[in-house]
């Protein structure tokens, strides 16, 4: 597999995995992370990729099977600046990944995709609905730590909140 930076003409196919990415979530068990908002917006993936946030992973065929939003800085991410039952491991530069999906047809894109991350940064934090015990899974199995919650502004849920440095 193979990372590079999103472009304009991906649009599309990074809209097809979003799709799948919000059916798988809703069989199994997690249907309120991004299905009732049909989350992600179109408006927000075409500025990630404007702004070279978006990411596509390419398998060995050189087709797009996965996607997401990496970014990395000092308290880049507003949503994390309040973190509630727990805190944060560290406090300088770090990385973060949100909107990743998969299209289904090969294992271990997620994992692979968040490794590439947390090559570029050495410290990497991410969230994910309470909901959605298959990333809470990989995150654990990745190193991460659950540090404690966050919200986000798209909906009143929480978000577990995990950290690898």
């Amino acid at each position: 597999m193979k990372i590079r930076k999103a472009a304009e003409e991906d649009f599309e196919r990074i809209m097809e995995i979003y799709a799948y990415a919000r059916d798988f979530m809703a069989r199994t068990g997690n249907p309120h992370q991004w299905g009732p908002t049909n989350w992600p917006p179109e408006a927000l993936i075409h500025k990630d990729i404007r702004e070279g946030c978006s990411y596509v992973c390419l398998n060995d065929k050189k087709e797009i099977v996965g996607t997401f939003f990496f970014t990395k800085g000092k308290d880049i991410e507003p949503t994390y600046r309040e973190i509630m039952d727990g805190t944060w491991l560290g406090s300088d530069v770090y990385g973060v990944v949100h909107r990743i999906a998969a299209d289904g047809s090969e294992k271990g894109i997620g994992r692979y995709c968040i490794n590439w991350a947390y090559e570029q940064c050495g410290h990497l934090r991410m969230d994910t609905h309470p909901d959605n015990r298959i990333m809470q899974n990989l995150l654990c199995s990745l190193g991460f730590v659950r540090c404690g919650i966050i919200h986000v502004v798209e909906d009143n849920d929480p978000r577990y909140a995990y950290e690898k440095i």
